[in-house]
């Protein structure tokens, strides 16, 4: 995508609305305004089949069923409802829950939360290609474990954690299992079921929907999960999630779900072309530069890639602003801490703060790609013959033996 010839390439912070769902949302901004908890006049009637169409839509691409969506205002409110609802809802059975040090920070910061109301949280490590142990994982499973909260796609590498062998872990001790997957749904297949996930969190806006929308998998059998509600009021959404519904967010959700399901196949193999393109090149034509997690199942849109002796920031920087790339995770950008993700893989803070990610949408090009690849190679070669640090490196010293 561009913008006065300006490339995006930060699909993983957000992706441009598709024209089809912005178009199929616009009557229920205005000559369609109804409330769809209103039962008694045609408005609220209207705006009901509204949004139970996009629930029907939503829940196909999980194969799911309609019941089992719960409407929420984006990803970061479903892993929150995930994690404290059902600590809350069986704090009775365990207070005990298991996740992941590369989790999002809407999970780890929920975690984080639960620790101070009494819960516990055990914190999984990964190897260097951003991977669980299983082996680990089933051993930190205890009696009184609720909860293991596993995010399915990497937000900043795009690792594929293996979910279906981490459900049979869970299904064996009987332990619920929670998947953040915002970044996987509309990208890869995704059914919760199949992989024997209980609950699941997504969102519009990952997929080429409207931001501020998102949803909350709940399984109703098999088994029957219930969380507790954090927002009191009015008893919407099965009693799980109060709050007037956001129609014409929902409506461009549930579009945006029906797009996703029909081009996932084709896009999957597109980005995934022009990705290897870009890490082939980049890696061939530069000295030290390295693919995060390049081993393992990765999502076909995103790398993450280092180049050494360079400050991310600063390459950034020579790009004059007109390519749209990030140091790592867009709810964590404010903070000058080195991603907490690739710390997790074992990177030095400086080799965290030498890396990009370069998130590929259903807009990029392959003039895109190769615009990037020539602007990469300028800066990365600019800031390199300024860099007395890469003048040791190259006549032979251990830099990284210095710096420690």
């Amino acid at each position: 995508m561009q913008i006065e010839n300006l490339i995006y390439l930060d699909y993983n912070a957000t992706t441009p609305c598709d024209p089809a769902v912005v178009e199929a949302m616009l009557p229920w901004f205005y000559q369609n305004p109804g409330n769809a908890a209103s039962r008694s006049h045609p408005f609220g009637w209207k705006a009901r089949e509204a949004v139970d169409q996009a629930r029907t839509q939503v829940a196909a691409l999980l194969d799911a069923e309609e019941s089992e969506i719960v409407f929420t205002s984006g990803a970061t409110e479903s892993n929150n409802l995930a994690l404290k609802g059902v600590f809350e809802m069986y704090g009775r059975k365990g207070k005990h829950i298991i996740t992941v040090k590369t989790e999002h920070k809407a999970v780890l910061d929920a975690a984080d939360r639960i620790e101070k109301r009494g819960g516990e949280v055990t914190y999984l490590d990964v190897d260097k290609n951003g991977l669980i142990n299983l082996e680990e994982l089933n051993n930190a499973i205890r009696p009184d474990t609720i909860l293991v909260s596993v995010m399915w796609a990497n937000n900043e590498t795009g690792v594929i954690q293996p979910i279906t062998e981490i459900g049979e872990i869970c299904d064996k001790h009987g332990t619920l299992f929670f998947c953040d997957a915002t970044q996987a749904v509309g990208k890869i297949p995704v059914n919760p079921r199949k992989a024997g996930v209980h609950l699941l969190a997504c969102s519009a806006h990952k997929m080429y929907g409207p931001k501020g929308v998102g949803a909350l998998y709940v399984s109703r059998r098999a088994p029957r999960v219930k969380v507790t509600a954090q927002l009191d009021g009015g008893g919407h959404e099965n009693d799980m999630r109060s709050g007037t519904l956001n129609v014409p967010g929902i409506v461009g959700f549930g579009k945006a779900a029906e797009i996703a399901g029909q081009k996932m196949e084709p896009e999957f193999k597109r980005l995934q072309k022009l990705r290897d393109k870009l890490e082939s090149t980049l890696t061939r034509s530069l000295e030290e530069v390295f693919v995060n997690g390049q081993i393992a199942p990765r999502l076909a849109h995103v790398s993450n890639i280092t180049f050494r002796f360079v400050e991310a920031e600063g390459l950034m920087n020579t790009f004059n602003q007109e390519i749209a790339v990030s140091t790592g995770s867009a709810c964590s950008s404010a903070t000058l801490e080195p991603s907490h993700v690739l710390n997790a893989m074992g990177l030095t803070d400086d080799q965290a703060r030498s890396t990009i990610r370069f998130s590929l949408g259903r807009f990029t090009t392959e003039k895109d790609i190769d615009r990037v690849i020539e602007a990469v190679n300028a800066g990365v070669r600019k800031l390199r013959e300024l860099s007395p640090v890469w003048e040791l490196f190259k006549d032979g010293v251990d830099v990284d033996a210095i710096n420690h």
